[in-house]
């Protein structure tokens, strides 16, 4: 019973820790291709409508990742 527990325990860290590391490929991806800097954009510049947009792109490829994980 125990050393199904731990299996299944690792398995799951094994997979987040995958899911994490593609998510934020990802992110270094769509930041390479986008023609200016997103950080100074929304940071500094305050530009509400993408970070929404970042975080709306963010909760796709979450979703994507979880069900192709799953």
């Amino acid at each position: 019973m125990m050393g199904v527990l731990l299996t299944n325990v690792v398995n799951a860290v094994i997979y987040a820790a995958i899911g994490i590391v593609i998510f934020a490929g990802a992110f270094l991806v769509l930041d390479k291709v986008t023609p200016y800097n997103l950080w100074k954009e929304i940071v500094q510049e305050h530009n509400t409508a993408l970070a929404l947009l970042l975080g709306a792109m963010s909760l796709g490829i979450c979703v994507i990742i979880a069900s192709a994980v799953h």
